[in-house]
């Protein structure tokens, strides 16, 4: 048996298992500088999409507002103009009446003009817009002494004051109890 010949194939495998293992460790160093690279990057693009989708929902925020506005201002120049004849009214009703009162019309009173207002009717046309519902959840948010009104006439009643349809309104009004039918 030659001992040289089982002696050199054994230190040859001793000496590729230990390069192959101080490789396997260099290797191993790198792979952790590049995933720590790797999830800097990851990291990084989280942060960019997150701004993007804050900055996407902002720009959303805004066309929807300007939408409204322009919906809105559309609106107030679709409506049919008529113009407002303080003398007409006041032969007609037999009082003064200032133009987009809404006391005039029967069942709104000082304080129910407020709530109005402050709910953004402030003129005949814009009551006469106004839903049944919409006048009573204003007049419900109100509180308990304004809740019992009922409003069901009260849009037609502000057509005809914006229509300058006095004498008809007065007509009206005068068969109604209290602004209701």
């Amino acid at each position: 048996m030659n001992i040289p010949c089982i002696l050199i194939p054994i230190l040859v495998g001793l000496i590729c298992v230990i390069l192959g293992y101080l490789l396997g460790k260099m290797n191993s160093k790198n792979d952790d500088s590049l995933t720590a690279s790797l999830q800097a990057d990851l990291d990084a693009c989280r942060a960019n999409t997150k701004n993007l989708n804050a900055r996407i929902a902002t720009l959303e925020a805004d066309l929807a507002a300007k939408v409204n506005a322009s919906a809105q201002s559309f609106a107030s120049t679709a409506a049919p103009v008529f113009l407002f004849d303080s003398e007409l009214a006041t032969s007609a009703l037999g009082r003064k009446i200032k133009e987009n009162d809404l006391k005039i019309v029967e069942g709104i009173g000082p304080k129910i003009e407020a709530l109005f207002n402050e709910a953004g009717i402030k003129t005949w046309y814009e009551l006469s817009e106004a839903s049944t519902e919409k006048l009573q959840s204003i007049l419900d948010a109100g509180g308990e002494n304004y809740a019992i009104h009922n409003p069901s006439t009260w849009a037609r009643q502000a057509l005809m004051a914006y229509q300058g349809k006095w004498k008809e309104l007065k007509d009206w009004q005068e068969s109604l109890l209290g602004g209701k039918e």
